[in-house]
């Protein structure tokens, strides 16, 4: 039986839509809420249900949360228009004008070797020249390719019988990690992960090969602790 999909096709303008959406996080928990969080909690039957479970429900994921609205929403689409109209337009028109066909052979190449090899090194510092000489007792182990979260895990480490997972995220010195949020996506993947192996699974941000999230430290020694009760 086929399933009736309530999504709207935006057709070639789903590219541009989603990649500004991406790009500003104006879908993020920290301005639409915890949207799959939710839809389980309220096990809709129909669509109607959902939207009036989510705004009666709903809320910003933030320090001080604020109610989530139709108002809400409606600003953030006029956010995305601003930003398209006049920061994404303007440089993908850029873009196109000055593009080249060395410069897409270039890319391909830059993304296969040289980034893929920069954030081979940048992984193995922050494990080697990090986490190993803080949790000397740890052993880390790549995460095997078999596992169905090994492409939202790294790394993982045995705690007793349990196992703790760390994802290794690149950042650079003018990127905010602080403001990161996991997609709901990842988020279901860790607590799945968690479910089946006993562990937490934590993001390490590499800052030019160190730990940049300093503050990841204590509480990967209390999950440690926690675990070797």
């Amino acid at each position: 039986m086929k399933t009736k999909k309530y999504s709207m096709d935006f057709g070639k303008k789903e590219k541009v839509l989603n990649y500004t959406c991406q790009a500003y996080q104006l879908s993020r928990p920290n301005k639409v809420g915890a949207v799959m969080e939710l839809i389980r909690e309220c096990h809709p039957k129909t669509i109607k249900e959902w939207e009036s479970w989510y705004f009666d429900n709903a809320s910003t994921c933030t320090k001080n949360p604020e109610k989530i609205t139709n108002g809400i929403l409606i600003e953030l689409g006029e956010r995305l228009f601003e930003k398209i109209t006049e920061v994404v337009i303007p440089e993908w028109q850029e873009a196109f004008r000055s593009l080249t066909k060395q410069d897409c052979i270039d890319y391909i190449y830059n993304l296969t070797i040289n980034r893929t090899f920069d954030g081979y090194i940048r992984e193995k510092s922050v494990i080697n020249d990090g986490l190993a000489k803080l949790f000397p007792d740890l052993v880390f182990e790549e995460s095997d390719t078999d596992l169905d979260h090994s492409g939202d895990v790294d790394f993982t480490s045995k705690v007793k019988d349990k196992l703790i997972g760390f994802q290794i995220k690149p950042v650079t010195a003018k990127h905010s990690f602080a403001n990161y949020s996991p997609t709901e996506r990842m988020k279901a993947s860790f607590k799945e992960f968690e479910e089946i192996f006993g562990g937490k699974v934590f993001i390490i941000f590499s800052l030019d090969g160190e730990i940049g999230n300093k503050e990841i430290i204590d509480e990967i020694k209390e999950e440690i602790n926690r675990l070797s009760k």
